[in-house]
């Protein structure tokens, strides 16, 4: 430990934009960081999710009509929200957790906890782009589209309610051929739209090795191929074993696994459960330059210009995390999507991905200090883990290095 009490040394489990951000600000404060990964940087979700940076969509999960779309699609295995009929009490126990949660009281706690992050992540990422991180992020509308403007109704409720939760997201609507001036992609389908001003993008996979190179730059080490299958006190410090023998010790360690938080997290007191609610994403090439990102909520994909191409997101699969991908939920993209898009060349599509997003039942993620001493957590961020990626980072940063809760963490105290 260091004088002041605070820890001298630090090992992150995880490398993705999460974990390596918790690193990024622990070396700002002095701490140095080792990085350990079952795979690599940028394994998992924090390479093929669609690289918004977007406070003004960063909206929980437990909306209430989320629950009753989710019963409507049960026996639709092309639906955006699927749960296999597989016996899986677990995945039944979490399941009726979050229907618990799907409620405007448990919802507008989730969105109220949310604001101190919305309204400082994009800041967090100026922090790092201005301090070492090279990969740019873009400023950019996020044009939200649909085919009728009764469909765009729940999103204009969604979006007042969080402005008269404080965060002020500016945002205007377009119906017919003025939609179309907005953005060229859309087809003669689309005829109502949601423009949300003040968001931006980034290619997630770049920034994150980016942010890694940064991390490596100012000192840390990364360890690839570590996986860890114990954590445990020793000799005054925390020892992080790996499944060939390797150890690593530090004075405090953080648990930034994702989609697999619980299988060490659980030991320490987490109980809060997160699963994995997967999402499929591939890139395909376009007629004409895509000038900003595109939303289809009626489907829940997500577009985003990636590499000269666009980058297309969607579905919440709940399968186990180590799931192969199924072509079937890549065909349901294509088969949602493709009416409200024109100029797109779906057969050409590439890099098709799926990965697990974690999630929690009531919408809030899990951050901080858990009952064992010297072990925080980071994770359960569900499809806005890139955007509080950095914020997480920052405020943990704070929490293990001082041993205080910031006041925006309490509502994410993993052990509630």
């Amino acid at each position: 430990m260091g004088i002041d009490g605070g820890p001298r040394t630090a090992v992150v489990i995880g490398a993705g934009v999460v974990g390596l951000s918790t690193a990024w600000f622990l070396q700002e404060r002095g701490v140095e960081v080792t990085v350990v990964d079952r795979d690599d940087v940028a394994a998992g979700a924090s390479w093929g999710n669609a690289g918004w940076l977007s406070p003004g969509l960063a909206i929980p999960l437990n909306e209430p009509g989320v629950l009753r779309y989710g019963l409507r699609s049960l026996l639709d295995p092309s639906a955006p929200l699927h749960i296999p009929a597989t016996p899986d009490p677990a995945l039944l126990s979490f399941l009726t957790r979050f229907a618990a949660n799907c409620s405007w009281k448990s919802w507008g706690r989730a969105v109220r906890a949310n604001l101190p992050f919305n309204e400082e992540c994009l800041e967090a990422f100026d922090v790092l782009t201005a301090n070492g991180v090279e990969a740019p992020t873009v400023e950019a509308p996020i044009m939200a589209a649909f085919e009728t403007p009764r469909q765009a109704v729940a999103l204009l409720h969604e979006l007042r309610r969080i402005n008269e939760s404080g965060l002020e997201i500016k945002y205007s609507a377009f119906e017919g051929d003025d939609l179309g001036r907005q953005a060229p992609q859309l087809s003669s389908r689309a005829r109502a739209g949601i423009r949300l001003d003040g968001q931006r993008y980034v290619d997630p996979g770049e920034f994150t090795r980016s942010l890694a190179r940064s991390v490596v730059a100012r000192g840390a080490t990364i360890r690839s191929g570590f996986r860890v299958i114990d954590v445990y006190s020793h000799s005054g410090g925390i020892a992080v074993r790996s499944a060939d023998g390797d150890s690593v010790s530090a004075d405090a360690v953080v648990l930034a696994t994702g989609a697999w938080l619980n299988q060490l997290g659980a030991s320490w007191g987490v109980r809060v459960p997160v699963r994995a609610g997967r999402g499929y994403s591939f890139t395909v090439p376009t007629d004409e330059p895509v000038p900003g990102p595109i939303y289809l909520p009626a489907v829940r994909v997500a577009c985003t210009p990636y590499q000269g191409k666009l980058r297309v997101a969607g579905t919440m699969e709940f399968r186990d995390a180590d799931a192969p991908l199924y072509q079937r939920r890549v065909d349901a993209i294509i088969a949602s999507a493709r009416p409200l898009l024109s100029g797109v060349s779906w057969e050409e599509r590439t890099d098709t991905w799926v990965g697990p997003r974690p999630v929690t039942p009531d919408g809030r993620p899990l951050i901080g200090a858990t009952r064992a001493p010297g072990r925080y957590v980071a994770g359960g961020h569900g499809m806005w883990g890139f955007t509080h990626g950095p914020v997480t980072g920052r405020m943990l940063a704070e929490q293990i290095t001082t041993g205080k809760q910031p006041a925006a963490l309490r509502d994410f105290d993993p052990v509630r």
